[in-house]
């Protein structure tokens, strides 16, 4: 019997490995189809199995806890459910971390009001939920949390997560521009090494709490940060950045789809405002098999790539797609500054690519859509509405998460022991092949009892 490509493209990328490794490649994967320079990180393997038992922000059980606690650590979850941060980022600072989200019972993991900073090396974090949100604060007001971001930090995946309604950006790599006083040292004081595979980044909120005014971004990353790969993602409804290269930036991007960005999508700028008193390093960008669609709100002829800034970008692409909502072709590059900036067309990859499996770029939307974000296989609303939104070519840029939904309730926890025989705890992954609340077929559309009944469904 043939195959529905859903259930091709869900088998391909629970765990899409790459290439296989060769003899001489010593280090083990973080997990099978970990992607980058960052995938044979340990995370905390080998570490201690810290038991997150409740849903409370703090305390004994809490992640948090977990989080904070010292030394080599791989996280695990008992209970599954929604956890309320308050409006108080959380911040890694210890490293040799395994977040292991896909251990979560039931609903899985969803962080509200809050985002995450990396600020260490060596971390893995997979199967997560973080819906930042306004949480009703004035416009301007100076709530301003990026959903995750990486400050400073290297060696780091993630993967398999859900990142909305950022007032910052959703998805980020950052760190200080210039640390020390040659390119090698600034490039090692920043974020370096950093894997975004497989993650649906959506609705940073434009309006919002940002004191900078309108802030719909979905990634920075920023001045000199380099081994930067994006994977297998999708943004949506994000005004700009999906993502924005800063200056002297380099980044992999291989099969990802943005849909409905408003001004612009993939972007170069190196500022010359941010640069004085130092020389001018070139970007790269690399992007294969990468889909941009218009949506409601994208700009008239908008650009898959723009140059802004004064410096000069490296570029090689290879079978991308641009088409605006209707499938009109839309150009390859653009401009939003007119300076002596240059585009560098490079005629080969400019970072590696030989253990990557890159799908012909139209196939990538069906795959990409079918397994993006937190937990594919069990979508809560929001993940369901973002995703069938982008296949049928709906959704807008918010200023408000209230404009489309609002934060899932706090409710008591679904409960289920974590039984370390059932795991390979070298991959934190299940040796079953079934993940905890694994459902087929994918979940669908949330249906009113209306629907239902016009289908012939039960209530």
């Amino acid at each position: 019997m043939r195959r529905k490509p859903w259930i091709t493209a869900l088998l391909l990328a629970l765990a899409m490995p790459a290439a296989p490794a060769s003899a001489a490649d010593a280090a083990p994967s973080a997990f099978p189809g970990a992607v980058g320079p960052a995938a044979a990180t340990p995370g905390g393997r080998g570490g201690k199995i810290l038991r997150v038992t409740t849903l409370a922000p703090d305390g004994p059980g809490s992640l948090k806890a977990a989080i904070e606690t010292p030394g080599p650590r791989i996280v695990v979850f008992e209970v599954g459910g929604v956890i309320d941060m308050g409006r108080k980022t959380i911040e890694i600072k210890h490293p040799y971390l395994t977040i292991a989200g896909q251990t979560a019972p039931g609903p899985g993991i969803t962080l509200i009001r809050t985002g995450i900073d990396v600020k260490t090396h060596d971390v893995v974090m997979r199967h997560l939920r973080v819906y930042t949100g306004a949480d009703g604060q004035p416009k301007r007001s100076g709530w301003e949390a990026d959903t995750f971001s990486t400050v400073a930090a290297q060696n780091v995946v993630v993967d398999h997560c859900t990142f909305l309604w950022g007032i910052d950006e959703n998805m980020s790599a950052s760190g200080p521009r210039f640390t020390g006083k040659s390119v090698a040292e600034w490039r090692k004081g920043t974020s370096h090494n950093i894997s975004f595979s497989n993650n649906l980044a959506a609705e940073g909120l434009a309006d919002a709490s940002h004191p900078k005014g309108e802030h719909s971004k979905g990634s920075l990353i920023h001045d000199n940060a380099t081994g930067i790969v994006f994977y297998r993602n999708v943004w949506a409804h994000n005004v700009e950045r999906n993502p924005l290269i800063k200056g002297g930036g380099q980044a992999l991007m291989i099969n990802n789809l943005i849909y409905n960005p408003q001004h612009r999508a993939v972007h170069y700028n190196l500022m010359n405002l941010e640069w004085v008193g130092h020389d001018y390093v070139t970007g790269q960008i690399t992007a294969i098999g990468n889909v941009l669609r218009g949506g409601n709100d994208t700009d008239e002829g908008l650009p898959f790539l723009m140059l802004g800034g004064d410096g000069d970008l490296e570029y090689y692409g290879r079978d991308n797609l641009a088409v605006d909502r209707h499938g009109n072709a839309l150009p390859e590059f653009g401009r939003y500054g007119e300076t002596q900036a240059k585009l560098i067309r490079a005629k080969a990859p400019l970072a590696p690519t030989d253990s990557y499996r890159i799908l012909p770029v139209r196939e990538v939307e069906t795959s990409v859509l079918a397994t993006a974000g937190a937990r594919p296989w069990a979508r809560d609303a929001e993940e369901i509405r973002i995703l069938f939104f982008v296949a049928e070519g709906r959704g807008d840029v918010i200023d408000d998460e209230k404009q489309v939904s609002a934060y899932p309730k706090v409710e008591a926890p679904v409960r289920a022991p974590f039984v370390e025989k059932d795991w390979d705890l070298t991959t934190m992954e299940p040796k079953s092949g079934r993940y905890p609340g694994q459902t087929a077929p994918l979940p669908q559309e949330h249906l009113s009892a209306r629907d239902r009944a016009s289908r012939g469904e039960g209530q």
